[in-house]
Order: structure tokens, then sequence, then C-alpha cells
């Protein structure tokens, strides 16, 4: 690494699939050495193996202490960090009275959780060193309910909310994000259970965004000028209304 001209270093969280592996490839294609990280080992190789500037890490980001060690580890080997995406999420929609709660523990873990403990990992490096980019996937979700994402919107307002509070609360070199998409091809859907979700879904997808659109997003509010701050980004079809 040129000491004058450091390598930028980006964390990416769920990083195996969908808009995660594709923030990730985007972000080494433009410079910076990415750590990707998320649960399935063998996603992450493949991943390192075909994106040149990726380094694997599993981890699980509900397991806030081997967050917070990953990260000062990657600090102590890169001697920085310069940009955060708190992307790990999942989606196991249900009506409320279906009453799979476990899977609603699930989304609270993973959704608000996972983010509280990226935060909690990379804060006090971004607060050290006065600079910094923390970027939130959230979801249109954030900012609508519909039938059967009752938890799911729950989760991904708090995610807007607490990246919110964030942006107000760090110093000025530090910048703040959330990234909102709609509609887009991924394995979410994947993880829902409700034969009326899962219907339901089945429909709601048919005019979906591909996730590079999401990364070209999360491209563009890390690449505008360091005095310049893109708060929040939404990002859907055109059909979806």
């Amino acid at each position: 690494m040129n000491d004058t001209n450091p390598t930028p270093v980006a964390l990416v969280t769920g990083a195996s699939s969908g808009i995660g592996r594709a923030i990730a490839t985007r972000l080494a294609q433009d410079g910076h050495h990415v750590i990707a990280t998320a649960r399935r080992a063998d996603r992450l190789a493949d991943l390192a193996a075909q994106v040149p500037g990726v380094e694997p890490h599993p981890v699980d980001v509900v397991d806030r202490d081997a967050l917070v060690t990953l990260v000062d580890d990657v600090v102590a080997r890169h001697g920085r960090i310069d940009v955060a995406v708190a992307n790990a999420g999942v989606m196991p929609l249900s009506r409320l009275d279906a009453g799979l709660v476990q899977e609603w523990d699930r989304m609270v873990d993973v959704n608000v959780r996972g983010l509280l403990h990226t935060i909690h990992a990379v804060l006090g490096h971004f607060t050290s060193a006065d600079r910094g980019h923390f970027v939130t996937t959230a979801s249109v979700g954030a900012h609508e309910v519909d039938a059967t994402a009752a938890v799911y919107a729950g989760t991904k307002h708090a995610a807007w909310a607490i990246t919110e509070g964030l942006r107000l609360e760090s110093s000025p070199g530090i910048r703040v994000t959330t990234v909102s998409p709609g509609v887009v091809a991924s394995e979410l859907a994947a993880g829902i259970t409700d034969p009326t979700a899962r219907d339901a879904m089945a429909v709601y997808r048919r005019h979906a965004i591909a996730p590079e659109a999401v990364a070209d997003a999360v491209a563009y509010a890390v690449g505008t000028s360091p005095d310049i701050d893109v708060n929040e980004i939404l990002v859907r079809p055109v059909r979806q209304r």
C-alpha cells in the first residue's frame, strides 16, 4: 500500500449474494480493498476468486464480538477503514396472525441488531480518524408498509431511524447514507415460508431491478466529494408504485 495514496478499505456485510455481492464487486472495481463478510464462507470464497481486491471473512453480524474483532484486525492490518456498508438483512415476510415469532426474531436480530453491531464495531475507528462513510441498506419498506410486511418494514424503519440518528451524532468528518431499494432481484424472497406472503411476493417481484442498480447508488454516494453528504437514496423499478 502506498502511504501517500493509500488504498481505501471498505467493509460490506451480507456480501455473499444479491445486493451485498453487487456492492462489494462495484467498490472493488472502483479501487477499494473490500472486506466482504457474510455467513456463507463458500459464497465469499467464490466472490474473492472472481473479483480482485475482495478479502473474504465469514462472520455473522449477530455475533457482536466477532464483528468487533474483525474490524479491529482490519484496521490493525490495513491501517484504516474508510467505508462500512451495513447490508446484511433477511426478509421472511408473513402476516402477524401467522404467528411466525422465530422468523420475526431473526429479522430483528439481523436487520436491527446486526446494523447496531456494525456501527459499534466501526464507529470508534471513524471517530478517531474523524473520517469515514457509513452506508445502510434499508428498503422502501422503511417508508411504507404492505400486508405481510409489518415486522420487516418495522426493522427497516428502525434501520432508517438508527442511521439518521448516527448522522446527527457523528463528527463532521463522518458521512452517513441510507440507500432504500425497492424490488430487487435477489435471494431475499427465498426465505419466505408463509404461503400467503410467498404468493403475494411472486406477483410483487414481477418487475425487479438488478442488484447492480443499488450498487451504482452506493458507489455514487461513496464517490462524491468528502464535503458532500448524500443522506438518502431511494432506488426502485419505474413500474413500482
